[in-house]
């Protein structure tokens, strides 16, 4: 029996810029991402068995433990890679980031079970392998493997590192609210004006001196889902300085606490957070 424990970060989108839409259904994207101090925790236990068998556990009332599970697929995925297929697999998942909150948990954790299982199996996979599983399981997996600052495009899974600009952050999420990534694209995709002012590429820059400027965080999918969720709204008019992250429905504020005068007991609020220049890591 073989045992590991991983910390799987949550992420941000500093900025976040969609493009065109793809013929494979998909948006080629512009993304800043920055991993967050915001961790879930997955234990990993294997063990010889007749044929594979695995068992999703954890804390959370909120997610399925089950074959559609991100976790569970990532499994799958490792083990058909690696031709494993004599073993049992028990997983718990300590359930710490907000879910269909435009923070990656699921992602996260996904790529947490390829860094768990190629560990587990003495590294039976190359990097650029468990990259290439990444990318075949979902469009930020690869960003929330390697983490720290990262400018991301295409779907989200090619990655070019940046320097990390570390700063406190704080999150905002209306309870009992989510969206998926699915309904917020399609929200995009029925918008007239799809400009964007590119502020990825100018905060690219900046940070490749090692300099920043809040003015440039920006988000395409505001405006998308924004007409639809007046929670949004009064966030973004209430919170200063706050940018959704991702799909939603979680906002960021960088280096101050949450200051507001919305009713916080309908909020689920995060502080005393920073940006961290690192992915998923053994504890």
């Amino acid at each position: 029996m073989k045992r590991i424990k991983v910390k799987t970060p949550a992420k941000i989108n500093l900025t976040l810029e969609v493009l065109n839409k793809r013929e494979d259904g998909f948006h080629n994207i512009q993304s800043i991402m920055q991993a967050i101090s915001l961790y879930d925790y997955l234990s990993f236990e294997i063990q010889e068995n007749e044929g594979i068998e695995i068992k999703l556990d954890g804390n959370s009332k909120n997610i399925p433990y089950d074959s559609s599970n991100l976790v569970h697929k990532a499994a799958v995925k490792f083990f058909e890679k690696a031709g494993i297929s004599d073993i049992k697999l028990d997983i718990y998942i300590e359930k710490n980031i907000p879910i269909a909150a435009g923070l990656a948990g699921g992602s996260t954790n996904a790529a947490g079970t390829f860094y768990a299982l190629n560990k587990l199996f003495n590294n039976v996979l190359s990097l650029s392998e468990i990259d290439e599983l990444c990318a075949s399981l979902g469009s930020d997996i690869n960003f929330c493997l390697k983490g720290g600052c990262c400018l991301c495009s295409s779907r989200g899974e090619k990655i070019e590192n940046l320097p990390t600009y570390i700063q406190k952050v704080s999150l905002i999420k209306p309870k009992n609210l989510g969206i998926s990534a699915k309904e917020a694209y399609m929200n995009f995709s029925k918008l007239s004006n799809k400009s964007n002012p590119n502020n990825t590429i100018k905060l690219k820059n900046l940070l490749l001196t090692n300099s920043f400027d809040k003015s440039l965080l920006y988000n395409s999918l505001e405006k998308a889902l924004f007409p639809s969720y007046e929670e949004l709204t009064k966030i973004k008019e209430n919170v200063k300085g706050s940018l959704m992250s991702g799909s939603g429905a979680t906002f960021f504020v960088l280096d101050e606490n949450i200051n507001t005068m919305l009713d916080k007991s309908r909020y689920e609020i995060f502080e005393n957070l920073t940006t961290i220049d690192t992915g998923v890591k053994e504890v």
